[in-house]
């Protein structure tokens, strides 16, 4: 088989803008000559401490140190004159920050992939100890999970412009010059510069860490988690798993935060034990309560969709203080009514005939066939991983009796933490205007709505709600909560 490989160069294709152009913006900004800083940092030709730092023989923070004397000196044989507290650090460390990811080239990577090409990026790059390198470290972080290989001159000893790092990248691909110039030249053109923006690239379960929490003896939770910052737990519905949430999880990570995404009790590998009231939302919010307190986290946003939606409010309801801020999609919170029960309300509106057939303690699956196509190779078996099939699941829907009784010691209640309601247009069972009334309960409710989409919104318009979430994240729950002093 032929390789097909097509390579990346970081600065000022992937990200913009280019090394010179933010040197340029930081020379008007210095009012300084154009062309100044460049030139600057040119200093020394191939022995001189940029080509040093460039293959990774010292650190930014040493090159910034030598090139800060040099910087002083050419400064002075030139005649110009700099601000009295510029340095190379702050002036190139400023410059770096401001770059971003140029997404119309980076969308071709998964285009080019999926049409059986190896993609690289092949970069200049340097070790990173100054005190911005937290932006180095999140942009590569995001690019990483795009490419099959990252060649960065400072981790190898090379750099552009010599010939040496070209045969290595070569040698890498397992390809001579002329395949690489000949499928390169094959690409169409608007595969690399037409791309449409793809879904949102998801984990795959291979790749990321899973977990596991004791709740108590013979129940444990299985969780998949991924970046850092503040706590995000996803909480799914039926039939789901965690898997459901595969769009979303790179993307919140991305975003600065700590996903945990969970296999709810009953699904994948989490426990699945019999007893019915095991699956009562007093029990089930209990049992978050003690994934939190295991996991060291004293809050979490939480956000959940169907039955997952129902349990993230009951989360804020009943326990307020260990959620940063509640969102959920398509489930909207209804407060329970203690005049009537909820038994008698499902039982007035036949949309929700099947929780009525769901009730019957039978095994279901010679009659009930799910269609849920997650990934090739991954599907309803790989949620329901036990004899007990859909027995958890269905448990869920056993406890409207208890979930009702339960449900109305917050009647008085009102929900006054950062919350997200999402809807789905076209969701036939949580219509969006059952949601009408929930400012009602929920002053400071946010709002997003997602045309021409089903019921499972994370999976059909992931780039759409990808977007809702991180924006709305970004406005209330990025605050760290306040530590307790006691």
């Amino acid at each position: 088989m032929v390789l097909r490989a097509v390579v990346f160069e970081l600065d000022g294709v992937l990200v913009l803008p280019s090394a010179s152009g933010a040197l340029r913006r930081a020379e008007e900004e210095l009012a300084v000559p154009g062309g100044f800083l460049s030139e600057a940092f040119k200093r020394g030709g191939p022995d001189g401490s940029s080509v040093r730092l460039m293959t990774g023989e010292i650190t930014f923070s040493q090159w910034a140190s030598l090139l800060d004397e040099d910087f002083r000196k050419y400064s002075k044989d030139s005649g110009i004159r700099l601000p009295e507290n510029s340095s190379v650090n702050q002036i190139f460390g400023k410059a770096m920050s401001a770059r971003k990811i140029n997404h119309p080239m980076l969308w071709a990577a998964p285009a080019l992939r999926k049409k059986g090409f190896t993609t690289c990026i092949l970069t200049n790059n340097y070790l990173d100890d100054s005190t911005q390198r937290g932006s180095l470290a999140q942009l590569m972080c995001e690019l990483r999970p795009h490419f099959d290989l990252l060649i960065e001159s400072c981790q190898i000893g090379m750099a552009k412009p010599d010939p040496r790092i070209y045969r290595f990248m070569l040698d890498t691909l397992k390809a001579s010059p002329n395949e690489v110039r000949r499928r390169f030249l094959s690409v169409e053109k608007n595969v690399l510069l037409e791309t449409a923006a793809p879904l949102p690239t998801p984990c795959n379960p291979s790749d990321v860490s899973h977990g596991y929490v004791p709740i108590k003896p013979g129940v444990r939770l299985h969780f998949v988690e991924l970046g850092s910052g503040p706590a995000v737990c996803l909480c799914h519905g039926f039939p789901e798993s965690w898997f459901s949430w595969r769009y979303q999880i790179p993307a919140l990570a991305q975003a600065g935060f700590r996903v945990l995404a969970v296999d709810m009790k009953g699904y994948g590998e989490s426990s699945a034990p019999p007893e019915i009231e095991e699956y009562s939302m007093e029990v089930l919010c209990k049992d978050m309560v003690t994934f939190l307190d295991k996991l060291g986290i004293s809050q979490a946003v939480f956000i959940g969709h169907d039955w997952g939606g129902m349990l993230v409010w009951n989360m804020a309801l009943f326990y307020p203080e260990r959620v940063r801020a509640v969102a959920s999609l398509n489930t909207p919170y209804i407060p329970a009514n203690p005049n009537r029960s909820l038994m008698e309300t499902i039982k007035a509106n036949p949309v929700f005939d099947y929780q009525l057939y769901f009730q019957e303690p039978v095994s279901l699956r010679p009659r009930f066939e799910v269609v849920l196509i997650l990934k090739d190779g991954y599907g309803l078996d790989d949620i329901l991983v036990r004899e007990s099939a859909f027995r958890g699941p269905l448990n869920w829907y056993r406890n409207i009796d208890r979930n009702w009784k339960w449900g109305c010691k917050g009647t008085k209640r009102k929900i006054l933490i950062p919350a997200l309601m999402v809807t789905a247009e076209k969701d036939m069972v949580l219509v969006p205007k059952m949601s009408k009334h929930m400012e009602d309960w929920i002053p400071h409710l946010k709002r997003g709505h997602i045309k021409d989409c089903g019921h499972f919104t994370q999976m059909e318009k992931p780039t759409e709600l990808n977007r809702i979430l991180v924006e709305w994240l970004e406005t209330d729950a990025r605050d760290s909560p306040r530590v307790s002093k006691l």
